[in-house]
């Protein structure tokens, strides 16, 4: 039995991100999305277990995916599941240059840990998380960028947000 990782911070998951979950589970057996914190992101938008929340919501349709929060190392997460493989999604060069240094310390973590960059479909490359928060803020459609589960999700944290604010 195949078991590949996806993870990321998801502040919060787009379309883009289940494009990479989705093609992923299409491949292998069972996929875990490792919903990571990364302290080098600021401004984040959503907690943990919200980011959790939006991505459940998001994989509930495909039955061999499943998501859970995770604060260590990602070779170690990989180790937990007996994953062999970590698929990452590339929108760009950028991308490619940092999840390659990656891919090295992760190999150099669990030998024998291979990462597979898998390059984003075309109507995604220019998705990301930072430009989905400025939809929210700016109360723009989600369903363009969003999983329809995550955006759904999403207003109810904003009105729900918005009341405990009131």
């Amino acid at each position: 039995m195949r078991t590949a990782i996806c993870s990321g911070s998801f502040d919060p998951i787009t379309l883009g991100h289940l494009d990479i979950i989705r093609r992923t589970a299409a491949c292998f057996d069972t996929v875990w999305v490792c919903v990571s914190p990364n302290a080098a992101k600021k401004n984040q938008m959503f907690s943990p277990e919200q980011k959790l929340r939006l991505v459940e919501a998001s994989i509930a349709e495909y039955p061999n995916v499943h998501a859970e929060l995770w604060s260590g190392l990602l070779a170690d997460y990989a180790v937990r599941h007996g994953a062999d493989i970590i698929v990452r999604g590339v929108r760009n060069g950028t991308d490619w240059d940092m999840e390659r240094e990656l891919a090295r310390i992760n190999e150099h973590l669990c030998p024998g840990l291979e990462t597979l960059l898998l390059p984003a479909a075309a109507k995604y490359e220019h998705f990301s998380s930072s430009m989905a928060r400025e939809m929210i803020r700016y109360g723009q459609p989600l369903e363009e960028y969003l999983p329809a589960a995550a955006a759904e999700l999403v207003r109810k944290m904003r009105e729900e947000t918005n009341k405990e604010g009131a």
